[in-house]
């Protein structure tokens, strides 16, 4: 008997083109946008781009461009408008009355894939948390129907609209909520603490880089992995042995360009782990066009929680689906970019760029290059290891790897 299959939700995606964020950087935007929305279960039916000084402030895009969305809404049966920045409640509000359909924004689509993602109880509050600090001042969305309580005798005074009592339900909730996390993070910071002076080594990087598959080839272990954003969102801690050397490697959460602030703040656990590392193994996907940005994005993040000068080695991962541009040896006219970069080419780039060399291009999936990344982690965590135990005798043979 044949599963069946779910039926992909009709979306378009709107974005715009403004000073701060060109026609290439609002495609690159909407590439991304697309996967979030195929992630979340979505069939991208087209997208729309308007070009603006800024975005509207109370419609994000001008009325024109809304009616053209809203002609192709009505004629291709969309059920779904995801728009690419956060939307201020009002523009939500004037967006979704003139549309008349679903809409989203950039941040509740994401706080959708979290809520789908989440799998541990830990997990499951945290986006909660999110989500309810996304949705209180947006609640005027949900019961525009409603009015005040009307007055008369016994009834005179202030009196409290329904949307009132829901904000107030709201503001308990994430009372509540915060005060689990506090609790959970107290256990989670007993439980780092007990694992003793090991190693500790964190891997980082943007969402869908290869992250939980290098971890599961290095660790032995079986951490979900799979081809979407965010496949995982729990840290999850393995003990593991290079040669004669053990050390803890955890998995992070991804990160994302426009990460919702909710989510930074709900995830402080996961970033906790990153700040708490003596070494930081940055993940990149040299497969993906725009992976200097994905750098980028993940050093500004790094900068934000204080864990940008740990020590670092740059993995460049997924070498085996690495493509780039040719130039024919008689084009004389083609300017050579870093589009046309080979492999050898960005290896004397990232050479130089890192200091001793912390660089090393492997691919997860096909276990290519692993002996190197082993080999350059183990003189990482070796060197961590003497500074913290300077007698220590490296000799020992029970945590000798197996073969």
């Amino acid at each position: 008997m044949k599963a069946i299959q779910k039926e992909l939700e009709r979306v378009v995606l709107v974005g715009v083109i403004t000073q701060n964020q060109d026609e290439e950087k609002s495609k690159e935007y909407l590439d991304e946008l697309e996967f979030l929305a195929l992630t979340a279960g979505g069939e991208v039916k087209k997208r729309f781009t308007q070009k603006l000084a800024m975005p509207n402030t109370k419609t994000y895009i001008g009325a024109g461009k809304l009616e053209e969305i809203k002609n192709y809404i009505i004629a291709n049966n969309i059920e779904t408008v995801i728009f690419d920045d956060e939307l201020s409640p009002s523009q939500g509000r004037n967006i979704e009355r003139i549309l008349d359909c679903k809409i989203l924004d950039r941040t509740n689509l994401i706080l959708d894939i979290f809520a789908q993602r989440a799998q541990t109880s830990y997990a499951k509050t945290q986006v909660e948390l999110a989500q309810c600090q996304y949705l209180l001042p947006r609640l005027t969305r949900l019961w525009t129907h409603l009015d005040k309580q009307k007055g008369g005798i016994g009834m005179r005074g202030p009196g409290e609209t329904e949307i009132e009592t829901d904000r107030r339900i709201i503001r308990d909730k994430i009372t509540l909520l915060r005060k689990k996390l506090t609790k959970i993070d107290k256990q989670m910071a007993v439980q780092r603490k007990n694992r003793g002076k090991m190693v500790r080594v964190a891997l980082v990087g943007y969402t869908n880089v290869g992250k939980s598959t290098l971890m599961n080839v290095i660790s032995k272990s079986d951490v979900f992995a799979e081809n979407k954003l965010f496949a995982t969102l729990d840290t999850t801690v393995r003990k593991v042995v290079i040669k004669n050397i053990p050390f803890l490697l955890t998995d992070t959460v991804g990160f994302i360009r426009k990460l919702p602030t909710q989510l930074v703040e709900s995830f402080k656990s996961t970033l906790d782990e990153v700040r708490e590392a003596d070494l930081l193994v940055h993940v990149v996907d040299i497969s993906h066009p725009n992976f200097e940005d994905h750098i980028e994005s993940v050093n500004k993040i790094l900068g934000e929680i204080n864990s940008k000068d740990k020590p670092t080695l740059m993995v460049f991962n997924k070498i085996d689906a690495y493509k780039n541009e040719t130039i024919d040896a008689d084009d004389l006219v083609t300017e050579k970019t870093t589009a046309h970069y080979t492999l050898e080419d960005w290896k004397k780039t990232w050479m130089q760029k890192m200091e001793n060399e912390n660089a090393v291009f492997i691919s997860a999936l096909k276990k290519i290059n692993l002996d190197e990344f082993k080999d350059k982690t183990y003189d990482l965590v070796k060197q961590i290891h003497i500074t913290r135990f300077p007698y220590h005798d490296y000799l020992y043979t029970e945590y000798e790897e197996e073969e």
